[in-house]
């Protein structure tokens, strides 16, 4: 493939496909979503696409068609950062509850978020991901509704995930529910409003993370390994949370260990590796400008502006980027569901100066 994909095969084969899963969403008889040989998840092909198909998963596929923030169509109160992207507001911020705060990857704004939209009657569903019930190193796509607990979707999961396979079921359904995953996840929901009117009342809510990329399987596989355990004899495995930023922990039976933070992301003798897929590599947004919040890491500053991450109670930066966004913020703070802190502008950049650097 040369230039600009046309075809959602060429999408796949040049290596641009994200994984998300809103192809397989908007032509489930002739996609579905599987693990590749090399680990990452991506459409496989049954009957043929129509011309008229392929060209709308290509516009809608956030690999192929990215669309960065309009500066002429900004809300008023919004600056468009030539780093940050749209910014309206910015705090440290965590989960009322204790049990969220501990359990979540950092301080569970996302996950306290999507709580709060369940339990106040504004959406019908949350869209999200947890970990796989039956096999503990995969990610499965996961509906929370009113009544359930979005705790079980908490958590970061550095591997393949697809979200999005379940949009236009809730779409057809005429669930109005939110959508929290990752930048890429939301700028497919964007690209897809253009095309789906009832994309802009049913999906009122765009939720994520800041992300490093996206690793295949083998990389929580060789975790295990290194431990003496088989993928096929995990029965946990959690990057992150129980505590900030929380062990990576791998359980088989009776067997557990656990590695810190700094070991399973800096130790560079480690027989394991983030590799990110190709399109990663390449993104253009792994901070989510097209949402309404992005919630990263709220990072301890050492004296000398470094990150430390040492173990402390979970703390998220809020990043508000639309109306939307600051009127949920305010919303969950008083109902009691998430608490703010002051965030200087450049105690967020050194908190982040990966992603500035990208």
């Amino acid at each position: 493939m040369s230039g600009q994909p046309t075809t959602l095969q060429d999408v796949v084969d040049g290596g641009l496909c994200v994984g998300c899963g809103i192809c397989t969403s908007l032509a489930p008889n002739q996609l579905t979503m599987a693990l590749s040989e090399r680990g990452d998840l991506r459409p496989q092909f049954g009957d043929p696409l129509s011309p008229e198909q392929d060209a709308l998963l290509v516009d809608v596929c956030p690999g192929a068609t990215t669309i960065g923030p309009d500066p002429a169509t900004l809300e008023a109160g919004t600056t468009l950062d030539p780093i940050w992207g749209p910014l309206r507001g910015m705090q440290r911020g965590w989960a009322a509850d204790p049990k969220v705060r501990y359990t979540a990857a950092a301080g569970g704004v996302l996950t306290t978020l999507g709580q709060f939209l369940l339990d106040s009657g504004r959406v019908t569903a949350v869209l999200h991901v947890r970990t796989s019930p039956t096999q503990p190193m995969l990610t499965d796509a996961h509906i929370s509704r009113p009544g359930d607990s979005t705790l079980v979707a908490a958590q970061s999961r550095y591997g393949p995930a697809a979200p999005l396979v379940h949009v236009q079921q809730l779409l057809d359904a005429g669930e109005r529910f939110a959508v929290i995953g990752k930048p890429c996840d939301v700028t497919a929901i964007r690209n897809l409003a253009r095309h789906d009117v009832r994309v802009e009342t049913q999906i009122p809510y765009l939720l994520t993370i800041f992300c490093g990329g996206v690793p295949n399987v083998t990389t929580a596989e060789s975790i295990a390994q290194a431990h003496g355990i088989e993928p096929d004899e995990v029965t946990l495995f959690r990057f992150r949370g129980e505590g900030w930023p929380g062990p990576t922990r791998v359980e088989a039976g009776d067997r557990r260990f656990d590695i810190t933070y700094r070991q399973a992301w800096f130790d560079r003798d480690a027989p394991w590796r983030y590799d990110a897929q190709w399109r990663c590599k390449i993104c253009p947004d792994a901070i989510g400008e097209l949402a309404d919040i992005s919630a990263p890491d709220g990072w301890i500053l050492d004296a000398d502006g470094k990150t430390t991450h040492n173990e402390a109670p979970g703390v998220n930066i809020v990043v508000e980027r639309t109306t939307t966004g600051s009127e949920l913020v305010a919303a969950a703070i008083a109902a009691g569901y998430l608490e703010t802190a002051e965030c200087s502008y450049e105690d967020f950049e050194l908190m982040h100066t990966d992603h500035r650097n990208r």
